[in-house]
């Protein structure tokens, strides 16, 4: 192990969240089968064991819970979030209308005691359609600043089509994971 950082030994469990409609499914298949499947809207949850592909995160189990985003599903996220390592919340960065609908279920989440200082990776999908809203303005329109200090996040701009983006916003995930556990272990520490 050394004084790096190792990687986890049994699989991290991450919960992919957002509005429906955001493709959620897509990247979870996308990043399951490395081509894109056509999906349905998402009932309740898909469940898909995915290996990592880049960086740290090469060839480390992620458990990944795909969540249904319709109005009335989001009240059970919270059910998910529990005890998670990570949470992916996909954004369609076309739909501008449905921004602050995102951003409202996005911090309520996030401010919720089982989503204390838990990382975070918004994938800005749909980058590749005509006035998709860019990562630094992702991060304004969701007011990512209220996170600061609470929370690490990252804003990954991709595409669950083409797959673009989507290994690298899993290998920033992972990395803030390693971090955020590297920091619980290092305050135990102080602790005893």
């Amino acid at each position: 192990m050394g004084g790096g950082l190792a990687k986890l030994d049994s699989p991290v469990h991450v919960v992919m969240l957002g509005l429906d409609s955001a493709g959620k499914s897509t990247v979870l298949y996308r990043l399951k089968f490395d081509q894109y499947v056509n999906t349905v809207p998402t009932v309740g949850f898909n469940c898909e064991k995915i290996k990592g592909q880049l960086g740290k995160a090469k060839g480390v189990s992620f458990m990944i819970w795909d969540v249904g985003g319709q109005e009335k599903v989001r009240p059970l996220w919270r059910s998910y979030t529990r005890s998670t390592d990570g949470i992916v919340f996909v954004l369609d960065s076309v739909d501008k209308e449905r921004m602050e609908e995102a951003k409202v279920e996005l911090l309520r989440m996030m401010r919720s005691p089982e989503c204390t200082g838990v990382p975070l990776v918004i994938v800005a999908n749909k980058q590749d359609l005509p006035g998709a809203v860019e990562g630094g303005e992702v991060e304004k329109m969701l007011g990512l600043g209220e996170l600061a200090g609470s929370h690490l996040w990252h804003v990954q701009p991709a595409c669950a089509i083409t797959g673009e983006g989507l290994d690298e916003g899993l290998e920033h995930l992972y990395q803030m994971i390693l971090k955020r556990r590297k920091a619980i272990k290092q305050n135990k520490k102080k602790k005893s």
